[in-house]
């Protein structure tokens, strides 16, 4: 079975970042304030089989840091500046340059002082676009690699959320999957495959907004998952209303694909089966971690 490895690459990123900080010479301390990585455990992981700088072995360490915070210092820099830049405390920094005259304050412009504004906070949404990205990624790393059950299970949840489902006053058991996330079908296809349904009973169709460009749509959805245009179904667009605020616009705008799967009333009958047992298992195993 096919398992999506795109998002474990963002772990190597990591890991390449990480090393390339310590060849240059950081300590765990500074590549980790860099980097925002708090857990230890990751911070080994990504930093495995990398010896630390020579640096950071000599008892005279913290005099090179002194020495680099005193010479920041004389350039005018700030104690926040020199934290970041060094990686070490505020009350190091304040204990090594105490003696030395704080820098010159002088009155700016307001054109100066609104650049300056502007940079700090265009600073500031970078860091917790970053840190937001970085969370991301190790929360990607921890998932590791699937089972077949646990595919299995995320694929019923995933269908019973996003699929078609017959109602007590239209009863229609098929397979229906409407999807505008990529990602979403990717998961939803290993399942199938997982499920050993045969491709030949699939069928595919774009939904999407006639004021879009369909060709281009039509041309996506069959690349990804993989088959030739010509093999789509009649794609059904959307009436535009020129009154409704759409967010969903621009050139990565390709509407949505719905996969049906012939024959699939029985493959619905169990989908619904193994839903409702998920949901008598999840109930009986909370009531036990409540008693």
């Amino acid at each position: 079975m096919a398992h999506s490895c795109g998002k474990y690459a963002d772990f190597e990123g990591l890991r390449e970042q990480a090393v390339a900080l310590r060849r240059e010479g950081l300590s765990r301390r500074q590549i980790r304030d860099r980097l925002r990585v708090h857990n230890n455990d990751i911070l080994n992981r990504l930093l495995e089989g990398e010896p630390p700088p020579e640096w950071t072995k000599r008892p005279n360490a913290k005099d090179d840091l002194r020495t680099r915070a005193r010479e920041l210092r004389l350039q005018g820099w700030t104690y926040d500046r020199i934290q970041v830049e060094l990686g070490c405390s505020k009350s190091s920094i304040s204990l090594w340059v105490r003696d030395l005259p704080k820098p010159e304050r002088r009155t700016r412009t307001r054109e100066e002082a609104s650049a300056i504004a502007r940079r700090g906070w265009e600073a500031k949404l970078r860091l917790h676009e970053e840190e937001r990205q970085r969370t991301k990624q190790l929360a990607a790393v921890e998932v590791g690699r699937l089972t077949d059950r646990e595919l299995f299970l995320v694929g019923v949840g995933l269908y019973w959320a996003e699929g078609a489902k017959s109602k007590p006053y239209s009863r229609r058991e098929r397979i229906t999957f409407v999807n505008s996330d990529p990602d979403m079908i990717t998961v939803f296809l290993t399942w199938l495959r997982l499920l050993q349904v045969d491709p030949s009973l699939l069928r595919f169709a774009v939904h999407i907004h006639e004021s879009a460009d369909v060709p281009l749509a039509e041309k996506f959805w069959a690349a990804h998952v993989g088959i030739e245009r010509s093999a789509l179904l009649r794609t059904r667009l959307k009436k535009h209303n020129p009154r409704t605020n759409r967010k969903n616009t621009g050139e990565n705008y390709y509407g949505c694909l719905r996969i049906d799967v012939r024959g699939g009333a029985d493959l619905y009958r169990r989908v619904e089966g193994w839903w409702y047992g998920i949901v008598g298992a999840a109930t009986a195993a909370d009531l036990q971690n409540r008693t």
